[in-house]
Formats: C-alpha cells, sequence, structure tokens
C-alpha cells in the first residue's frame, strides 16, 4: 500500500514545515495561556467575567483560535488534512458542550475522544487489510505494505496509550495541571514515539524515498 501526494494537483499548494507546525500548535498556546492568564485578560475586558472561570475562557477562545488556523490553512493549502479536520470538528463540539453546560468535563474528554477514535480507525483498518495511517500523514512518505501494517499498529495503540494518560491526568490533578500537559506533556511524547519509529520508516521505505531521505 502505497501513499503519496498529487503533484500535478494544480490545486494543491505546499506550506514551509515552520507554518505548518505554527498553525496546528498556535491553538494549543492560545488555550494555555488564556487559562493561565484567564483572570488578567478578563479584567481589561469585562465582557468576558460572564464565561466564568479561566477554563471556560480559555476554551472559548480555544475554538477561535483552531477555527482561524483551519481557515487560513484551507486557505494558503486549498486542502484540510485529515488529523487537523477531525480535531477541530471534536475542539468545537466539546467545546460548545463546555460553554453551554458550563462544565469543564467535555473540554476535557476532547483529547481521550479524538485519541480514541484515531486509535480505533487505524487497528479497525487492519482488520479489514487497509492501513489507513497514509492519509493522518497527509502522504508525508511512502512505505511497503508491511512497513505502513506495522506503523499503522503501532501508532493506532499509541493513540489509545495518549487516551489513557489524559484520563489519568483529568481524573487525578487539577484543571492547571491538565492544561501544562496537554500543552507541554503530550508534544514531547508524541515527538518521542516518532523518533523511535524512524528506523522502522527507513526499513520499509521505498527505493525512490530513501534516496531522497
Amino acid at each position: 500500500m502505497e501513499f503519496e501526494h498529487a503533484p500535478n494537483d494544480p490545486t494543491r499548494k505546499e506550506i514551509s514545515p515552520l507554518l505548518k507546525l505554527a498553525l496546528e500548535l498556535g491553538p494549543l498556546g492560545v488555550f494555555f495561556l488564556f487559562n493561565a492568564k484567564g483572570a488578567q485578560i478578563a479584567e481589561l475586558f469585562p465582557v468576558l467575567q460572564t464565561l466564568g472561570k479561566p477554563i471556560f475562557l480559555a476554551t472559548a477562545a480555544f475554538m477561535v483560535a483552531i477555527t482561524v488556523s483551519l481557515a487560513v490553512s484551507l486557505w494558503l493549502t486549498r486542502r484540510l488534512p485529515i488529523m487537523p479536520l477531525v480535531t477541530g470538528v471534536v475542539v468545537l463540539v466539546f467545546g460548545a458542550l463546555t460553554l453551554w453546560l458550563h462544565d469543564d468535563l467535555f473540554i476535557k474528554l476532547k483529547p481521550t475522544i479524538v485519541n480514541v477514535l484515531f486509535g480505533s480507525v487505524l487497528l479497525g483498518g487492519l482488520l479489514f487489510g487497509k492501513s489507513l495511517l497514509g492519509y493522518v500523514f497527509d502522504g508525508a512518505f511512502r512505505l511497503s505494505e508491511q512497513g505502513w501494517r506495522i506503523l499503522t499498529f503501532r501508532w493506532g495503540i499509541f493513540f489509545f496509550v495518549l487516551a489513557i494518560i489524559n484520563e489519568i491526568i483529568w481524573r487525578n490533578f487539577s484543571t492547571d495541571f491538565w492544561v501544562n500537559f496537554k500543552v507541554f506533556g503530550v508534544m514531547p511524547l508524541t515527538l518521542l514515539f516518532t523518533m523511535t519509529q524512524l528506523p522502522l520508516i527507513q526499513r520499509h521505505a521505498l527505493a525512490d524515498e530513501k534516496t531522497e531521505a
């Protein structure tokens, strides 16, 4: 099974990796900032005090930031990668429930829902002989069929591990600790896991992909 970009697609535009990273991590930074400085921000803009605790202000800001991020990404590239799109939809749905019901449980459940969803899709696809990870990675590289199967299985398990960690954190620690872990803990764990998969990717990369690497 192979996934690759469609180089002849005239509607597709590439952006720099740093800009792509900023678009993906920017909303998390906004979420952290508004949770940490929510009281001060509400003092500057009294109308925001109606939202209540900083976590609710942060949730509203997160929803706006991720919407802007998706809109900018669509404008620059003429398309939306599957992971940011699904994550954005879940953020908007669970963020709206958080603000409507005034209960931060829903925004805390968002990472669990997203990770279980991705893990279930990846592992479920394997049951039907489909390695769907290439769509998640947006065709970033090409692997042999066996390589995709192994990598898909590992990422499927990793998504479930992230879901379990999120459940442990929000159930046993403060909201501020959960926010800090969401912003500064999940990304390093994901990067570390990704690095551990590089030997597998190199072993199963197709010939032209190895040459480019």
